[in-house]
């Protein structure tokens, strides 16, 4: 009989395998990358800042796992189709890619630029689309497949206030997953929504006020904020070969119960 750790290892272990994270250099992106490379990918921590992707994959190699780091710039096609060639002539494959680049704009709705509109679209959802487009062809010509995990939000289902263009990116990355699930679903590549409950980030802090904690928490079954590193093992579920084998088009919510919650 095989050992617990053998076990797990066969259902979440992605040793030998390589793993794109798209906006890497952030909080929740951060944690995902060591989670990635703490199950044996090699983890390309991708983002536009040099000196944070720098420092995590130092990180991740001073834990003893494997990762490098590559810029991109997520609102460029130029750039997406360098980093994956990047990635192709190093290692040969692509197995894992996680789009995780967000801003947000904190301002009520009739003060939000267009300007403003539109960066944030460009960096959560065409940064999303450009990843699936790019990458996925690459996965499905591989004989192993791959394996998309999207970063979207709760605030992509239920309305809150200040998050207009935010959650409106959101709910388009949730579609466009099951968009991509199906056209790629007999092609070997799985791509699945991760949606993040209330994760106190960069994104996010400039809107939470006292007021407004109570008013989530009040909504938060659990009544506290996630920590990064409890996005990781719903991530690994949806990444793993094994264990998220019949998982596409899937939306998976790690948020404290608080779509759940009904007053």
């Amino acid at each position: 009989m095989q050992s617990s750790a053998e076990f797990l290892q066969g259902l979440f272990g992605l040793d030998s395998q390589v793993a794109v994270v798209i906006g890497g250099t952030g909080v929740l992106g951060g944690a995902l990358c060591d989670g990635l490379a703490g199950a044996g990918a090699h983890v390309i921590v991708a983002g536009r800042s040099q000196e944070r992707g720098e420092a995590r994959a130092a990180a991740i190699r001073d834990a003893g796992g494997s990762a490098d780091f590559a810029p991109v710039d997520v609102t460029s096609r130029q750039s997406f189709e360098q980093l994956r060639d990047g990635a192709q002539s190093k290692h040969g494959h692509v197995d894992i890619l996680v789009n995780c680049a967000g801003v947000n704009s904190a301002v009520p709705y009739e003060e939000i630029s267009d300007d403003d509109w539109q960066r944030v679209l460009d960096t959560n959802l065409k940064a999303t689309h450009l990843g699936c487009q790019i990458f996925a062809p690459v996965m499905a010509a591989q004989q192993s497949g791959g394996s998309i995990l999207n970063i979207g939000s709760v605030t992509a289902h239920l309305p809150l206030s200040r998050v207009f263009a935010y959650s409106a990116s959101k709910a388009a990355v949730n579609n466009l997953t099951k968009n991509v699930a199906r056209e790629y679903a007999q092609q070997g590549v799985r791509v699945n929504s991760l949606n993040p409950g209330f994760f106190p980030a960069e994104q996010n802090r400039k809107i939470l006020q006292p007021e407004r904690v109570r008013k989530i928490m009040d909504q938060t079954p659990m009544a506290r904020f996630g920590e990064p590193p409890e996005l990781v093992g719903a991530a690994l579920l949806l990444v793993a070969q094994n264990a998220g084998s019949f998982i596409t088009g899937a939306e998976v919510f790690v948020d404290g119960g608080f779509t759940g919650m009904r007053f």
